[in-house]
């Protein structure tokens, strides 16, 4: 009963930091997550490039590459970058990002991924922006923390759509974050600190060669299909004893049936 009033509390207190917090983090930029997977024919879309936008973004399988897009005018300039979250298992995870414009230079044309080549038209060029060496940033109001991967301040030529490209050379996959723009303009997904709770996991990298759907573990059971034995309350249970204010925050984050 301890454990699972211990557990109960943690859950809430978290959950409680990441909705009082999700207010500051978005002050810093627009955050959005990559809600279906981004592709050639439905690109993730950048209302106003001159915004700072955190895209929350995922390479979830081999070969997977992400599409993002935006217009700009003859002359705007405008900054493309990624920060990698620290998840487990993600300390060499390196995106490549290419930035394909009308008028832009086009010997990174030829190391762009085959499903982004329908992109290169006539006066179409792209540029290649290569991950360097981390740094770190700590982020102090989620208390989460990214690797700095790269960054390159753009100036297009001519008026026109904006194709963002990012892929992973060697097949690997991850969760990143693809940041466009500079202003610091309050917004963003109003279910952020929800999501980015669920986004701040390992990506599973166990795919089913035949089906290409990742694989886990069904819960309840351990490699072997064994039934697992877990220590969790059995409805009926007694249920956690909360003072008014508790029982409060837990209702506003749907655990209200947890609380006396």
């Amino acid at each position: 009963m301890k454990q699972s009033t211990l557990r109960f509390m943690s859950s809430l207190a978290l959950s409680i930091l990441f909705l009082l917090t999700s207010g500051l983090v978005a002050r810093a930029h627009q955050p959005f997550f990559e809600e279906p997977d981004s592709t050639i024919s439905s690109p993730m879309t950048v209302k106003d490039p001159e915004i700072s936008t955190a895209l929350y973004a995922t390479l979830d399988g081999p070969g997977d590459v992400d599409f993002f897009s935006f217009k700009v005018s003859a002359g705007q300039s405008v900054e493309v970058g990624m920060t990698i979250p620290q998840i487990e298992g993600q300390e060499q995870f390196a995106p490549n990002i290419a930035v394909i414009a009308s008028e832009l230079d086009t010997p990174a044309l030829t190391r762009l991924p085959a499903v982004a080549l329908p992109l290169v038209i006539e006066s179409t060029g792209a540029v290649l922006i290569d991950p360097i060496e981390a740094t770190i940033f700590f982020e102090p109001f989620s208390r989460t923390a990214y690797w700095r991967r790269q960054s390159r301040l753009i100036t297009f030529p001519s008026a026109g759509d904006v194709h963002v490209v990012v892929w992973h050379p060697q097949n690997l996959v991850g969760r990143y974050t693809l940041v466009i723009g500079q202003r610091e303009v309050l917004g963003g997904d109003s279910n952020f600190a929800r999501k980015l709770k669920e986004y701040w996991t390992p990506v599973d990298q166990t795919v089913d060669a035949g089906s290409g759907l990742q694989q886990s573990s069904s819960p309840g059971t351990d490699e072997d299909g064994k039934e697992q034995l877990h220590d969790e309350p059995e409805i009926g249970q007694a249920t956690i004893r909360c003072n008014w204010f508790v029982r409060l925050l837990a209702a506003l984050f749907g655990a209200g049936e947890q609380c006396q």
